[in-house]
């Protein structure tokens, strides 16, 4: 295996550049030089954001532009982590622990995730032309809200299950010792959630990789909004025939991905295992080639020597901190007020946005709305079908692979990259090489929202799979149950809650899909089948009344969806098919 392969030659480099004193060096320099050239690279960025909105973005195809777009990428990514994790520090938190905010935050989360965010793209975009006119602003702030709106939820949603089921005995540790809010906050709650909000990060920024991607290439029949980065750099490629440019592209972000998951998942996993609570369970032991290498350098001694020292001198700290941590110890009136306002503010945000929606839809005529309703079941049907043809194969792959514990280690980090890997750059090569042997666009769009989905299906399989009792799965097999017996009796209803949620994610990818595959631009020709997402595409730039329809109607469809049929799925698997009752 090729990334096993990597990580080995990397752990083998790892040991030789940190065995002798004099290559120790090295890593200092190294580590230096990577600060310098990260500064160097904002600066740059800086700059591109700034810069005067041109109204076409010419892409190079030279592959020396290739890691001047990658960076850009890079970029964008990065900030739209920080402003989800932000957003999950502070949202997830106060819907914890303010019963009101709880009743008003939560189904807004609830049903902010399940919309699909695509098809409020063009909205989003016109919004910030708006407010940003002249400058490039608008345009990233537009592709990170939209990548925003793909990480936060999720991570939200970890971080909140966290603080509600926070065990008795660190709650009876933190009243013992008097801790304020911010003491248990930082000393208690975060060390609990920190393993599954890095593993729900990973997640997230996996999922994020086929958002940013299609932000960067988007384009209506009447306006371009693309950005440099990877994905219009594919997108340019493959518009004009540019194989050798194609194949950079996939292999730059391949390389990326695995990259990615090297120096920063890997090492964030191992550190987030110092805070497992559960001290019984047979945990894999943390490693990671890259915190071997940095706990080596006399650089990263020094500054956890200064860190230490600062802590052992507590009379050091500023004045200003001190008695911030004082106010700390209750929120008191004002905070309480603060939090009111807070929730007085969103729910007039959103009554606005309900009246300006409203009066937005008074312009779509009725004849609209049918052939809306119409295209709308046209895409449902291949939502559907996308996942029906995703779960055929990933029940019985992830099966296999979760009940098998050296196979689940030794691929974990192959489905991981797989499922980083932002395969709609590939969509416009797929559409024109299915399209030579004469397979049309309504039939090539559902084998793409299938690519874009199963990996949804396929981690949740693969840990409803590692969850069912060793004990049970023996007793089976000693009673001498055939694989199909032993399938139907134990493993599909064990893993049937998992199944529900991968399901619940797979269609919602599927419908962002749609808004990608429904319509493409393959110049010097667009391609289009009748469906909702091309309807979205085709309303941008044109008609702001028919694109505010189309979205709501999407978004509609897939909360309605989940309220009728994922919902009464969720009670059956708690009632009759959960292995903890």
């Amino acid at each position: 295996m090729i990334i096993q392969f990597l990580d080995t030659v990397w752990g083998q480099a790892s040991n030789l550049l940190t065995a002798p004193v004099k290559w120790r060096r090295w890593v200092d320099l190294l580590v230096l030089a990577a600060l310098a050239g990260l500064v160097l690279g904002l600066l740059f960025a800086a700059k591109q954001w700034t810069g005067v909105q041109r109204p076409v973005v010419e892409i190079s195809l030279s592959p020396w532009a290739l890691p001047k777009y990658l960076f850009l990428s890079l970029i964008r990514a990065g900030v739209a982590f920080a402003l989800s994790l932000t957003f999950t520090l502070v949202v997830a938190y106060w819907a914890a622990k303010d019963p009101l905010a709880e009743r008003i935050l939560v189904p807004i989360l609830d049903i902010l995730q399940s919309i699909p965010l695509l098809s409020f793209m063009p909205l989003v975009l016109l919004a910030m032309l708006t407010l940003f006119p002249r400058s490039n602003v608008g345009l990233e702030l537009s592709a990170v809200l939209l990548i925003v709106t793909c990480q936060a939820w999720n991570m939200a949603f970890s971080f909140y299950q966290s603080l509600k089921t926070l065990p008795p005995e660190l709650n009876a540790i933190a009243a013992v010792n008097g801790f304020s809010w911010w003491q248990k906050l930082r000393w208690i709650e975060l060390p609990y959630a920190t393993p599954g909000l890095v593993w729900n990060s990973m997640v997230s920024v996996a999922n994020s990789w086929f958002f940013l991607v299609s932000a960067e290439a988007f384009a209506s029949p009447t306006v371009n909004f693309q950005l440099p980065g990877m994905g219009s750099y594919m997108n340019v490629a493959t518009n004009t025939g540019n194989t050798k440019g194609q194949v950079l592209a996939i292999f730059t972000m391949l390389a990326v991905v695995i990259l990615l998951d090297q120096v920063i998942w890997k090492p964030l996993v191992a550190w987030s295992q110092r805070f497992q609570v559960d001290e019984t369970a047979e945990v894999e032991a943390p490693d990671s080639w890259l915190l071997r290498l940095l706990r080596r350098s006399r650089l990263w001694r020094w500054l956890e020597t200064r860190r230490a020292q600062r802590h052992a001198r507590p009379r050091l700290r500023n004045l200003y901190v001190r008695r911030a941590e004082a106010q700390f110890q209750h929120p008191g009136r004002k905070g309480r007020w603060i939090a009111m306002g807070a929730l007085l503010g969103i729910l007039l945000a959103l009554a606005l946005g309900a009246l300006s929606l409203v009066r937005l839809l008074a312009n779509v005529h009725a004849a609209q709305w049918v052939h809306l309703l119409k295209s709308g079941a046209a895409s449902t049907g291949r939502v559907l079908l996308s996942t029906i043809l995703a779960t055929l194969w990933t029940v019985p792959v992830g099966l296999w692979i979760g009940l098998h514990p050296l196979w689940a280690k030794r691929l974990r980090s192959v489905v991981q990259v797989a499922a980083s890997f932002p395969w709609s750059m590939l969509f416009l090569a797929i559409i024109l090489a299915l399209r030579k042997v004469g397979v049309g666009l309504g039939v090539s769009c559902v084998l793409l929202m299938m690519v874009a989905t199963q990996w949804y299906l396929l981690f949740n399989i693969i840990a409803g799979a590692q969850a069912v009792p060793q004990e049970l799965s023996e007793a089976m097999k000693s009673y001498g149950l055939t694989v199909w017996q032993r399938c139907r009796a134990l493993y599909f209803p064990a893993i049937f809650p998992f199944l529900i949620t991968g399901w619940v994610t797979a269609t919602g990818g599927a419908w962002n899909a749609s808004i990608v595959t429904e319509w493409v631009e393959a110049k010097p020709e667009a391609l289009s089948t009748f469906g909702l997402g091309a309807e979205v595409v085709h309303a941008a730039g044109q008609d702001m009344a028919l694109l505010a329809a189309a979205s709501l109607l999407m978004a509609a469809i897939v909360v309605a969806f989940n309220r009728l049929v994922w919902g009464p799925l969720y009670k059956l698997a708690e009632t009759r098919y959960t292995l903890n009752r």
